[in-house]
């Protein structure tokens, strides 16, 4: 279904004559949301009395923001009142959203939005940005976006360069020469939006849609990308500062070019879309965050913004090396301090201690504000784990099988689970199921229940959940299966897995009520499979910290060894 969305130019603290507009405008045309493109404050450096009295009453509610309206870093940085506010976890006002430097957002009407602000920092010529709020980016702060890999609206500070190449379309005479950057290019041209939204103070352009090269298993679908720059809504010529269009995130690329349509700008090296070839660097989302229209609720203590939780692509300081597949509304990393090691599962050659985490920042899956995302990020969890399970299944000729747990806490920051293969055997003695029952006694925990909860939307309590998963079981010629390191490895088992990355086999589901009544250790999981596996010493994640040279080299491996299974390049 299409969204009716609204695009702003740079509003430079003028929030109560802009959004006053933007109001008649709502209710004549009941747009979705709106998103600002340049700076929706004023410069700090020359902002005067007038507009630090403007901020105070749009951060009173004074000022009214009539819809979802999104924005993100401009060419200055944001007042030091908005991220003191923004700091402190709280909402800056009703309806106002901040998207992040470097961000990607899915909104609830399904619409991917791709923000990066400000222009290239020439201090940095490496790494990602640490400043949150500084109107500087770096090359890598545009790469680490390639992951997205697709967008709707990709909102950037300054031009793609190129971009005027094969227009007729030219900027007025006497306009100052808009910043291009050869990484918003190349962004672009990876992600291929369907619109490219910019600013230019003191004019519009838009220019004339222009084609990407298809993909070679869709040779007659040509994405097309609308690059449009706003100016200013106080500009001296009174140029268009509003563009308000439709947009239907599911509907197809035309197979019918638009009438003057060009070919790509941006360079002829991309006939395949290109991924990081180590996806070292990760994306952030919205800021990595669904944004769904609900107003993050008041805490004394707020819990980590999206842009300070170790789970979000959002935040700066994230170990980007360590991501290794970015789907539509979850990724996989390798685990920080992994449990198991590059020696423990001979078969694999790395540590396989993965994490799947949702993009959306939430503390339980239930707690996913839309429904819509809820089921399809469970959903794409359990695909990620069934490609998991395919993988451990074929590399180790069907030796191992795999737990995962959860746990899954109203009060926790950023939901996800913990996969860990394990051996067969261990699964098919019940050995596996008994160390997580007799842990729990131990603890004085209550018993575990035998029941699947699905995205766990119907229990009444916190919990934590344990798959136990096991292959199902192929007669050897040479006896049972071994992942003892050696090169006796049995003969290879067949129909364990089929080429779509569904790993066959049985599943026990365990599940531990979480009430008031004790304290729970968070760690429990890691140290029922540290127990078991013998590995003791390292029931801490912390004690098991890597070099990144060697946390890069297991994330390499793993990322060669699942390249077969991961659903997320076939669809990108």
């Amino acid at each position: 279904m299409a969204s009716k969305i609204v695009v702003i130019g740079a509003v430079k603290g003028q929030f109560a004559g802009v959004f006053e507009k933007i109001s008649k405008l709502q209710s004549k045309n009941g747009f979705s949301f709106a998103t600002v493109v340049g700076d929706l404050f004023a410069d700090p450096l020359a902002a005067t009395a007038e507009h630090d009295k403007a901020i105070s009453s749009l951060l009173d509610g004074s000022i009214v923001v009539p819809l979802p309206t999104y924005f993100t870093v401009g060419k200055h940085a944001l007042p030091q009142k908005v991220t003191e506010r923004l700091d402190k976890g709280g909402e800056i006002c009703p309806n106002l959203y901040f998207l992040g430097k470097r961000s990607t957002t899915k909104t609830s009407e399904g619409i991917r939005i791709v923000a990066l602000g400000g222009s290239l920092d020439p201090n940095v010529t490496a790494g990602l940005s640490k400043d949150k709020y500084l109107p500087f980016h770096t090359e890598g702060d545009a790469k680490s976006l390639h992951g997205a890999n697709t967008a709707d609206i990709l909102l950037t500070s300054c031009w793609p360069s190129s971009i005027q190449t094969g227009s007729k379309i030219m900027i007025p005479d006497q306009a100052e020469e808009p910043v291009t950057e050869k990484c918003i290019a190349d962004l672009c041209a990876t992600l291929k939006p369907r619109y490219h939204f910019s600013t230019s103070p003191d004019f519009f352009y838009e220019r004339e849609p222009f084609f990407h090269q298809p993909k070679e298993d869709q040779p007659d679908v040509k994405p097309i990308t609308r690059f449009l720059s706003l100016a200013s809504f106080d500009n001296p010529g009174k140029q268009k500062w509003l563009y308000a269009f439709s947009l239907d995130p599911n509907a197809s690329p035309p197979l019918t070019l638009p009438v003057g349509t060009t070919a790509s700008p941006l360079g002829q090296n991309y006939k395949k879309r290109q991924r990081l070839p180590d996806q070292e660097q990760a994306y952030s989302r919205f800021p990595q965050h669904d944004n769904h229209h609900r107003h993050p609720k008041r805490h004394k203590q707020p819990p980590p913004t999206p842009a300070e939780c170790f789970f979000c692509l959002s935040n700066p300081n994230l170990a980007t090396h360590l991501v290794t597949s970015i789907a539509t509304d979850t990724y996989l990393t390798t685990a920080k301090g992994p449990l198991s090691t590059a020696s423990t599962f001979p078969s694999l050659n790395y540590p396989a201690h993965i994490l799947i985490i949702p993009l959306t920042h939430s503390p339980t899956l239930d707690t996913i504000p839309d429904s819509a995302t809820r089921d399809s990020t469970y959903k794409e969890m359990q695909r990620y784990r069934s490609a998991l399970h395919a993988m451990v299944v074929e590399k180790s000729s069907g030796a191992l099988g795999a737990v995962t747990w959860e746990v899954s806490r109203a009060g926790g920051i950023h939901v996800h689970w913990q996969f860990l293969p394990v051996p067969a055997e261990l699964v098919r003695k019940g050995l596996v199921e008994a160390a997580f029952q007799v842990e729990a006694e131990n603890e004085k925990y209550p018993l575990f229940q035998r029941k699947e909860i699905g995205d766990g939307s119907g229990e009444k309590s916190d919990f934590f959940r344990v798959w136990i998963w096991v292959p199902e079981q192929q007669h050897q010629s040479n006896g049972s299966a071994k992942d003892d390191g050696s090169n006796n490895n049995p003969t290879p088992t067949t129909n364990l897995a089929n080429e779509k990355g569904k790993g066959k086999g049985k599943e026990t589901s365990l599940v531990l009520p979480l009430t008031p009544a004790f304290r729970f250790n968070l760690q429990f999981g890691r140290q029922v499979m540290a127990k078991l596996l013998g590995l003791e010493g390292r029931f801490d994640w912390k004690d098991c910290l890597q070099a990144q040279a060697e946390e890069t080299a297991h994330a390499d491996a793993f990322k060669a060894a699942f390249k077969k299974f991961d659903f997320s390049l076939e669809e990108g």
